[in-house]
């Protein structure tokens, strides 16, 4: 097992990271822009992975978008730019996030904290605190650190969901061709649509 990269983020750069993610989708569906920057806090001139999450919080809600890069070389401020766009287009979860959501949607971030290569992630994972990355080559994929919890799921089950969102028979974390990594990650995400924000 081997371990790369620490970055931790204080609630305000978490508050920011959202806001950041929030602005980008909006000036994406709205004008079709991407956002920039700007001024940017100490810890978003970092280089590490951020993932993205819209969700809708309308009747029984549904995952509107998702992407992002769980190891990048990128600063982290364009980082979540870049995830929020992606997120919010028709190439995440097949249809572009329409501006009649815009008020609708909910918006979270992952700030990728630590990465562990490892070789036998049914005893290194640990539910509720990583994320699983696969990748087998031309065929990758990843789910949120949260998502395991909020779901009940059990260890075997979130790697196997992990493969099948990538592409690749559920089991395939087993085969000695797919890479697993496992990410640790700061969780914030807006109480209601454009709210105030929590650590998860």
């Amino acid at each position: 097992m081997s371990e790369a990269q620490s970055v931790s983020l204080s609630y305000e750069d978490g508050v920011r990271a959202v806001e950041l993610a929030r602005e980008s989708i909006e000036s994406y569906v709205l004008h079709g822009q991407r956002e920039q920057p700007g001024s940017m806090r100490d810890a978003f001139y970092q280089r590490t992975g951020a993932l993205v999450r819209i969700e809708s919080t309308r009747g029984r809600g549904s995952l509107r978008g998702c992407a992002g890069a769980y190891q990048t070389n990128d600063q982290l401020g364009h980082a979540i730019v870049d995830a929020a766009i992606s997120a919010a287009s028709d190439d995440s979860c097949g249809s572009e996030v329409r501006a009649a959501e815009l008020d609708t949607v909910g918006v979270s971030t992952c700030i990728v904290r630590n990465l562990v290569l490892t070789d036998d992630p049914l005893s290194d994972l640990e539910l509720g605190r990583h994320g699983v990355a696969v990748d087998a080559g031309e065929k990758g994929g990843w789910l949120y650190p949260t998502i395991p919890v909020e779901n009940d799921w059990s260890t075997h089950e979130y790697l196997d969901r992990t493969c099948r969102k990538a592409g690749l028979p559920p089991n395939a974390w087993q085969d000695d061709g797919v890479m697993v990594v496992l990410f640790e990650g700061d969780v914030f995400r807006e109480r209601e649509p454009k709210g105030s924000v929590e650590r998860l």
